[in-house]
């Protein structure tokens, strides 16, 4: 393959990967965008973020119900530690559970919310922290399924 070739190759495949961001649901808190993995279904919700090894650096799982209510997460099955971000329906931090380990015993502990929330954002750990992330912080999304909004 000629070189010139090669590089028109590897500009289609970038162009290509962006593309791929720029449909992907999204949540944005404090300036960081990270792209997420919808769970909206009781099933994908009860599977979260268990048997992962790792999480990229602008990604997580947005975790959404039909209204809001207090909600509690655990970390059983889970390998690596995460930020827990309880978000209301008006899409306001309600809490913030930092570095929540991960858990491999049959009773693991629960993280509950402060408040109701209708939604809840993992990411990896310590990045709640880093963006200075507070209750009452506004969140912003895009892409999100329309049964979100």
């Amino acid at each position: 393959m000629t070189r010139r070739r090669h590089t028109l190759l590897l500009f289609l495949l970038l162009v290509l990967l962006a593309g791929c961001e720029a449909t992907e649901p999204w949540v944005e808190v404090k300036g960081q965008r990270y792209f997420v993995e919808i769970a909206d279904t009781d099933e994908t919700r009860a599977r979260g973020m268990m048997f992962r090894d790792e999480l990229g650096e602008n990604r997580g799982m947005l975790f959404i119900f039909s209204r809001d209510e207090p909600r509690s997460f655990w970390m059983r099955n889970t390998r690596i530690p995460l930020d827990i971000i309880y978000i209301d329906s008006q899409w306001q931090v309600v809490s913030i559970v930092h570095n929540a380990r991960p858990c491999r015993a049959r009773q693991c502990p629960s993280y509950p919310s402060t408040g109701p929330a209708r939604y809840v954002l993992e990411v990896n750990a310590g990045h709640a922290r880093r963006l200075g992330l507070q209750a009452g912080d506004s969140v912003t999304v895009g892409n999100l399924p329309q049964a979100a909004n």
